[in-house]
């Protein structure tokens, strides 16, 4: 049955193989099951009901990567969007979570309908490369100050807007250490380094009587809280058509990248033979449309699948285990209700770190490259906003090549996004 609905023989792979790759994968992504519920009830969404969301979205994302373009690719709410989701569209915009929820759906459509006509392709070639090296690392910083606050190590100061905590406290001090756990175990190689650090400070905070421990297994609890509440309506009001269009950004960026990069590693993607890059491309486009009737942030393609493939993944039996794995995770909800906000701060902070690798790709010798490579990442972490940096970037960009000569390089695609980035700050700058 593997053999003919996922060709193994022709990958060069057997079922062994693609289960461990499976395992391996889930276990370096799953601790966005924690993660994510963290960073979405700071909306007044319901725990419990993202917990379940973020299963499903995940399990149906990873099941669709694997039924409709077989290759070795989880999927679940991605890291970055839930945070633009909750602190930027909802707690600094004052949007409700129905409305951003509705937002995520349309950019979802947006995003299937640039993916069949192809519009998309011509999205990704046409933005420069420094600013998309430049959007992964400021989403990289804007995750970094989230979580050095919600770790409590970075705290309002009155004097100076931020200031350094109080280190002697045991919320502080559980992070700092679940941060170099997941750092050492990962340099040695170790997998699910982030997962392990994240329940290291877990178990930890139940010893030393911080947290309570509610738990290991139960009935999954209810998802009707989020299920299908998104307001699509409210979605379309002029104050949001930005937030759309910066979901549609960076989720083109972001699992366009993630795809080409997982999957050449794989080999996968070969010069001038067939592949399924489209159907990829398909089947994380529709997971957004998915998860957001579900009640999540925007399900992308995971650049953690390379450890799968690393582990001889080559087809979709690799996403189909994760997809299953997913499903079961969705009987350990008492244990993500203890877990504690400090301890899922260290696994951010650690992914912001990872993120921040992609400034060594910007074209530094060139100004008219890096200065708006460097105000869109700048931007996001001290506007506290994606959007904002997205904009200054693209904005930034433009005003630079046309001013030093350079016009007749600047792609169409650039051009708009710019355009409409100023639309924005005239008309609904509030």
């Amino acid at each position: 049955m593997f053999e003919r609905l996922f060709k193994l023989s022709e990958h060069n792979t057997t079922v062994r193989t693609e289960l461990v790759a499976g395992v391996t994968t889930f276990l370096t992504m799953s601790y966005i099951i924690f993660v994510n519920p963290d960073i979405l009830s700071s909306t007044g969404m319901n725990r419990d009901a993202i917990f379940v969301a973020t299963c499903i979205a995940a399990a149906l994302g990873s099941g669709i990567m694997a039924f409709v373009a077989n290759w070795p690719i989880g999927m679940a709410p991605g890291m970055g969007l839930n945070a633009f989701f909750a602190f930027t569209v909802v707690a600094a915009l004052g949007f409700s979570w129905q409305q951003a929820l509705g937002a995520v759906f349309i950019s979802g459509l947006i995003f299937v309908f640039l993916t069949v006509t192809g519009i998309r392709s011509w999205l990704i070639q046409g933005i420069p490369h420094s600013l998309r090296s430049a959007i992964a690392a400021g989403i990289g910083l804007f995750l970094g100050i989230i979580a050095l606050k919600n770790a409590g190590i970075v705290v309002d100061n009155p004097a100076t807007l931020v200031g350094l905590g109080d280190l002697k406290q045991t919320g502080p001090l559980l992070a700092i250490f679940g941060f170099f756990v997941i750092a050492v175990l990962d340099a040695l190689r170790v997998r699910g380094a982030i997962l392990i650090g994240i329940l290291s400070v877990t178990v930890l905070s139940w010893i030393f009587g911080v947290s309570a421990f509610q738990g290991i297994v139960s009935a999954p609890p209810s998802m009707a809280p989020t299920f299908l509440q998104l307001d699509i309506v409210g979605a379309l009001h002029g104050g949001l058509i930005h937030v759309i269009l910066v979901f549609v950004l960076v989720e083109v960026f972001d699992a366009t990248g993630t795809l080409i990069g997982v999957a050449k590693r794989a080999n996968l993607i070969q010069e001038g033979k067939p592949n399924r890059l489209g159907r990829a491309l398909l089947a994380d486009s529709t997971a957004i449309v998915a998860g957001s009737l579900m009640g999540t942030s925007s399900t992308t393609a995971y650049v953690e699948s390379a450890s799968g493939v690393q582990a001889g993944g080559r087809t979709g039996l690799t996403a189909m285990v994760i997809s299953v794995l997913f499903l079961a995770s969705l009987f350990i909800s008492p244990l993500a209700a203890s877990v504690p906000t400090y301890a899922t701060a260290p696994a951010l902070l650690y992914v912001a770190g990872l993120m921040m690798r992609e400034l060594t790709e910007i074209e530094w010798d060139d100004l008219t490259e890096a200065a708006p490579a460097a105000l869109t990442a700048l931007a996001m972490p001290f506007t506290y906003s994606i959007a904002n940096g997205l904009a200054f970037g693209f904005i930034s960009y433009v005003v630079m090549k046309v001013c030093t000569g350079k016009w007749n390089i600047i792609h169409p695609a650039t051009q708009i996004v710019a355009a409409l980035f100023v639309i924005r700050f005239a008309f609904f700058a509030n």
